[in-house]
């Protein structure tokens, strides 16, 4: 059989993936240094040696980029919470550490800039986020299993998992837009946790 010959050009799709993760990661070391607001298109463009027609084919515009950046940090710190789930040990405190651990991302720089002060702001509500109908079928399967287990007490667990999804995320912004981001998580978590725990059965 004959080999094909090598042209020394990669494939188009993988041209393509490399140009849109140098978008997003210049785009993303922009939003997490400079705020969107102060981001300029031609900054990461340039930093990804590409220009803005690059940036106008695979995200759209400024928004869409934004929103394509949230998306992968919001995949990344799906990956850290299942890790958090994963290592409890048991079903039930893992869905207490994954959610609470949610909510103590809230610290973290970048989450803190990107995801939860200039997503909301520029993109709207999170809960029209494409992200969202995930994150709720996340608990929502947990939750599930926890009742299957009789763990937990006899909720409905998609009405459950969406009023979840909603408290961690307001609790997230909540100390993300905080003066004192360190001290609002001190009194959100506590709290947070006994809302949870209000899914337990009764004594």
């Amino acid at each position: 059989m004959t080999a094909e010959p090598q042209t020394g050009r990669k494939p188009r799709e993988a041209r393509r993936a490399e140009t849109r993760a140098a978008l997003l990661a210049a785009a993303r070391q922009a939003f997490g240094d400079k705020g969107y607001a102060d981001a300029s298109m031609d900054d990461f463009t340039a930093s990804a040696g590409l220009t803005r027609g690059a940036l106008y084919h695979h995200f759209g515009d400024k928004k869409g980029l934004l929103m394509a950046v949230i998306l992968e940090i919001d995949a990344e710190m799906a990956d850290r919470l299942k890790a958090i789930a994963a290592a409890a040990p048991d079903p039930w405190q893992g869905f207490l550490e994954e959610n609470l651990g949610y909510i103590q991302m809230a610290l973290e720089p970048e989450i803190q800039r990107i995801v939860l002060r200039d997503g909301p702001a520029v993109l709207g509500d999170p809960s029209q986020w494409p992200n969202t109908d995930g994150c709720i079928a996340a608990i929502r399967a947990s939750i599930e299993g926890l009742k299957a287990g009789g763990l937990i007490r006899a909720v409905d667990a998609e009405a459950a998992a969406r009023l979840i999804c909603g408290a961690s995320t307001y609790a997230a912004q909540w100390i993300a837009n905080a003066e004192d981001p360190a001290a609002v998580s001190r009194q959100a978590l506590p709290a947070f946790r006994a809302l949870l725990e209000g899914l337990l059965p009764r004594a």
